[in-house]
């Protein structure tokens, strides 16, 4: 290619490739370089295509995944009604639950256990903003590292970008719903006094309730994004567009 020509080829594929692709500036540099080093403008474009394309397809399956996930979750027996991610009494309550039961006072278990659950309900929806926030910040890098990763890359990039926010902001939602009802306040009372006293006998951050059911919360809800990730790796008929269709069929062959 002569020197007149090729510097005005190089304009009209930037020209090219900023219609219809969204790449990073350094995305765009790289790909302007290869082309000057003697690369085809159509393998050019087409690797600036398969970029934004990763991009794209990823950030469309996550959404879709933190919507139904959220949206299984954060209703009224979300949790409660679903033994994958029902929240049992803490461990280092459990002694005292089956005494309860054997002395005819299941009743106040069954509520205490509701409360957790009902809180964890009421917190996940929070996730939303967050969760979409860390789509919205994935760069080409992390997309192809979740796309070519294990099964459960794109869980554990959401853990990784987004478990301390979402401790942050379910927190406080989960000590509202707990401190309500009156079983599961007089445990907090009685855990606050009796904190001094227990310490030399037990871990009392076990006894912390609001942060084992945030932490609940949060579990089950990588749970259920790790199942909708994997539907769409594994499963075809999962892939609801032509984008989900292109990009990860990529990775089958």
């Amino acid at each position: 290619m002569d020197t007149l020509r090729k510097p005005l080829v190089a304009l009209a594929l930037a020209g090219a490739l900023i219609g219809a692709a969204t790449i990073t500036q350094a995305d765009w540099r790289s790909l302007l370089d290869r082309f000057l080093q003697g690369e085809t403008a159509e393998s050019v474009a087409e690797s600036a295509l398969s970029n934004s394309d990763i991009v794209a397809g990823l950030k469309e399956a996550l959404a879709s995944g933190v919507e139904t996930s959220v949206n299984t979750l954060g209703r009224t027996d979300g949790f409660l009604a679903d033994e994958l991610v029902r929240i049992a009494m803490p461990e280092s309550l459990q002694s005292v639950a089956q005494l309860a039961r054997q002395t005819g006072q299941g009743q106040y278990v069954d509520e205490f256990e509701t409360t957790l659950n009902r809180a964890a309900e009421k917190a996940v929806p929070e996730a939303s903003g967050i969760l979409g926030d860390a789509i919205r910040a994935m760069s080409v890098t992390d997309a192809k590292a979740i796309l070519n990763g294990p099964d459960n890359a794109a869980t554990a990039y959401f853990r990784k970008t987004s478990e301390a926010r979402l401790a942050e902001k379910f927190l406080p939602i989960v000590q509202q719903a707990t401190g309500q009802v009156g079983v599961t306040s007089a445990y907090k009372s009685l855990v606050g006094q009796a904190g001094g006293l227990l310490s030399g006998f037990m871990n009392t951050d076990s006894l912390d309730l609001d942060k084992y059911v945030t932490n609940q919360a949060m579990d089950g809800l990588f749970k259920y994004i790790a199942i909708q990730e994997q539907q769409i790796r594994e499963n075809p008929t999962a892939r609801t567009t032509d984008l989900l269709k292109k990009v990860f069929s990529s990775t089958e062959q």
